[in-house]
C-alpha cells in the first residue's frame, strides 16, 4: 500500500477531513490536540498512534488513532502496545537515580567500582559519563544489527576496541553506556546482569501493559512497526527489531499511551523519585571544558528560555516531553520510524500549559505547518534576519539530522546551513552541514565544511574519516 492509498483508506488517520487540520478559535485544548495529532499523522503518513496528555496528576487526554497492522487492518486501541525504543533510556535513568537516592550508586564513582573485569581504559569512567553519553566508549550494538553477530561476540569486540575520546570531551550516543549501568545496578541487587530494570517502576506507577520485548515476542496486542526504504519510498515496510538482553537497558520497552501517562504522573508526584534526585536527573551534564551538553542522567534536557522541558525520543517514532513546573506531560507513541512525533509535542502542550509560548525550533516548525513544501527554504532563510530567533544549537542540529535521515535532504541542508550560520564557532554544526552537502551530492562543499569542522574541533575523527573518502577520488588528478 503506497502513501496516497494509505491516506485514501483512512488507515493513516481515520475520519480525517480538511476541517480537522485547523481548530476553531473557541475550541478547547482537547480539540486542538486532536487536530494536531491528525495533522501530524497525515503529513508523516503514520499508520497508527496513541497520544496521552497528563496535567496536575491526571490523564486529561488519551486517544488511539489509525491501525496497528496494515496487512490485517487491525485498529490501534488504548490497549495496543507500541515499542518505545530509546525512551527506555529514560527508565534506566530513573532506575539509576533510585539507586543514587538509596545510597547504593554514586554518579561520580568509576564504573569499575561496580562492574569488574573491564578494560583498563573503561574502569575509571564515571557513571554520570555513561548516563550522559560522554564516556567515549565504543558501541556494541551496531554489530548485532539484523543478527550479524550474537551479543557475546559484539560485547567482546567492543571490549577490545579503542576508546573513541577521553571521557567528557564530547558527546557520543552509545548503547554500551546503558548496558554498563544495567550491569552495575543488577550486581548491586545480586541479580543476573541482563535483568531488565523497569519492573519496579511498572509496579509503582501501575503500568500493567508495559514489558520488555522485540520482534521475536510480539504478543497479541503489539503493533507492527513500519519504515520507508529508499528503494521503495512509497511502500511502508514492516521493520524487524531485535534487542539482546544487555541492549534492553537502552531500547526494548513496549508500552501504551495510558501507561506512559501513569509513569509521567508518578515521576512528577514524587512516587518514583524525590525532588533532589529529579533535579540531578534533569540537569544538563557538563563536558570536561565546562560547557553544558544536552543530556542529563538518561534524559534529554531541552533548552527553553521560560521553563524546564525534559523528555526522550525513541526510534524516531515515539516521544514524550515533561513540563515539570507546569505539571504537564505529553507522549505520542506511533508505529512509523521517521514519523518524529517530537516535532508536534510542544504545539500540543501549548493548550495545556497556561502562558506557554512557542520559541526557537518549536516556533519555527509551527510556522512551517501547513505551508507548501516550496516555502520551506524561504521560511528557514527568513530566520537569518530575525534577531528574536534564538534556537538551541542541539535542537536545530537534531532536527536537521532527522530530516536528513528520513529522506528530506534539501530541507535538511536548509536547516543545517542555518545552524552553521547561527553557531559559527561550532565544529559540530560544520560537520553536520558537510554531511548534508554530501547527501545532496555537493562533494566540494562537503569537503570545505568538513575541513572547517576540523579547524574548529581537531579531535573530530568523523570529519577525518569522511574527508579520506571524499578526497580520495580527486587525490590522483
Amino acid at each position: 500500500m503506497n502513501r496516497r492509498a494509505l491516506l485514501a483508506t483512512g488507515l493513516a488517520c481515520p475520519a480525517l477531513a480538511s476541517s480537522t487540520l485547523a481548530w476553531a478559535a473557541g475550541s478547547g485544548p482537547a480539540d486542538r490536540a486532536d487536530a494536531l495529532v491528525r495533522r501530524f499523522m497525515a503529513e508523516r503518513h503514520v499508520p497508527g498512534a496513541q497520544v496521552v496528555v497528563v496535567k496536575d496528576g491526571a490523564i486529561v487526554f488519551s486517544r488511539a488513532y489509525g491501525v496497528a497492522d496494515l496487512a490485517s487492518g487491525t485498529r490501534a486501541t488504548p490497549t495496543t502496545t507500541f515499542p518505545i525504543n530509546s525512551i527506555t533510556k529514560a527508565f534506566t535513568g530513573v532506575a539509576a537515580m533510585r539507586e543514587v537516592e538509596a545510597g547504593r550508586l554514586d554518579l561520580d564513582k568509576p564504573i569499575g567500582a561496580y562492574v569488574p573485569d573491564l578494560p583498563e581504559a573503561w574502569r575509571d569512567i564515571q557513571v554520570r559519563r555513561l548516563l550522559s553519553h560522554t564516556s567515549g566508549l565504543p558501541d556494541f550494538v551496531p554489530r548485532q544489527k539484523d543478527g550479524a553477530v550474537d551479543e557475546a561476540t559484539a560485547w567482546n569486540e567492543a571490549l577490545a576496541a579503542p576508546v573513541l575520546f577521553p571521557p567528557g570531551q564530547r558527546f557520543h550516543y552509545c548503547q554500551t553506556n546503558y548496558a554498563l549501568v544495567q550491569m552495575a545496578i543488577d550486581r548491586l541487587h545480586g541479580r543476573p546482569v541482563s535483568t531488565p530494570l523497569g519492573g519496579e517502576q511498572f509496579a509503582i506507577a501501575g503500568m500493567a501493559s508495559s514489558r520488555y520485548g522485540d520482534s521475536l515476542d510480539p504478543g497479541p496486542r503489539r503493533v507492527t512497526s513500519y519504515g520507508y526504504r529508499k528503494e521503495t519510498p512509497d511502500q511502508p515496510a514492516p521493520r524487524k527489531e531485535l534487542f539482546s538482553p544487555l541492549a534492553r537497558a537502552a531500547a526494548g520497552l513496549d508500552s501504551t499511551g495510558d501507561d506512559m501517562g501513569r509513569w509521567m504522573i508518578a515521576l512528577m508526584d514524587g512516587r518514583l523519585l524525590g525532588a533532589a534526585a529529579r533535579k540531578t536527573m534533569w540537569t544538563q551534564a557538563a563536558y570536561a571544558d565546562g560547557q553544558l551538553g544536552q543530556w542529563g542522567m538518561g534524559w534529554l534536557v531541552l533548552d527553553r528560555p521560560d521553563r524546564l522541558v525534559v523528555g526522550m525520543t525513541g526510534g524516531s517514532r515515539s516521544a514524550f516531553y515533561l513540563y515539570p513546573d507546569d505539571g504537564v506531560g505529553v507522549a505520542i507513541l506511533s508505529n512509523l520510524a521517521g514519523g518524529t512525533p517530537e516535532d508536534v509535542i510542544d504545539e500540543i502542550a501549548l493548550g495545556f500549559v497556561p502562558g506557554m509560548r512557542l520559541t526557537g525550533v518549536a516556533a519555527l516548525r509551527a510556522d512551517l505547518a501547513g505551508q507548501p513544501k516550496t516555502a520551506f527554504a524561504k521560511v528557514i532563510a527568513a530566520r537569518r534576519e530575525d534577531p528574536t530567533f534564538k534556537p538551541a544549537e542541539h535542537e536545530l542540529n537534531d532536527w536537521g539530522y532527522r530530516l536528513l535521515a528520513f529522506g528530506e535532504p534539501a530541507k535538511a541542508l536548509a536547516v543545517l546551513a542555518l545552524t552553521a550560520e547561527l553557531f559559527p564557532d561550532s565544529g559540530n554544526a560544520q560537520d553536520s552541514l558537510a554531511e548534508a552537502y554530501a547527501v545532496n551530492g555537493d562533494t566540494a562543499a562537503a569537503i570545505v565544511h568538513y575541513r572547517r569542522s576540523l579547524a574548529l574541533d581537531p579531535g573530530n575523527t568523523n570529519a577525518v574519516n569522511r574527508l579520506k573518502g571524499l578526497e580520495a577520488p580527486t587525490a590522483g588528478r
